[in-house]
């Protein structure tokens, strides 16, 4: 996760599924005077970040259905997805392309990238998130396959201990 911090410039997080909700197990902050800071062991709804939206593209949408029912879709900020219908169609397109964007729905002035962890224990997932005046689509092109590959390590090493 450092090295992606140093690559990237911005907070990269780690996060698992708990409870039908996200919770950061890990970050590695950014170096900028302004930057996003996620404490470990918050909790946040699964709708609302990127990290989130990623792990539910590994699911069975009968399972995004079952979790969204069970938590809810509060509104977090305007920009907040709040119908599981308008979340769900996003889905295979978040499968296809590999990563998840939280832009502004958690918070506003804030974007995040968000990968799946391939194989690990539980559900989880990678992020990078920074205000949205550096989180532009140059850096999300960028970005992207270098959280997928970081991913895809992280998810090969927790397999081996597994």
């Amino acid at each position: 996760m450092q090295s992606l911090v140093g690559e990237l410039g911005e907070s990269v997080n780690m996060a698992a599924m708990e409870s039908e909700m996200v919770v950061y197990i890990a970050q590695a902050p950014s170096p900028h005077s302004m930057r996003m800071f996620t404490e470990v062991g918050r909790r946040a709804y699964m709708h609302s970040t990127g990290v989130g939206k990623a792990m539910l593209a590994t699911m069975e949408r009968d399972r995004v259905r079952e979790v969204l029912a069970l938590t809810g879709m509060p509104s977090m900020t305007p920009k907040t997805l709040t119908k599981p219908d308008a979340l769900i169609e996003q889905l295979p397109v978040i499968a296809q392309q590999g990563y998840a964007l939280d832009d502004e729905e958690q918070e506003l002035g804030v974007r995040c990238l968000a990968v799946a962890i391939p194989h690990g224990p539980t559900r989880m997932g990678l992020s990078v998130s920074g205000p949205t005046a550096r989180m532009n689509d140059m850096f999300i092109r960028h970005a992207a396959p270098l959280m997928s590959r970081t991913a895809a390590e992280i998810g090969r090493k927790l397999s081996r201990r597994a």
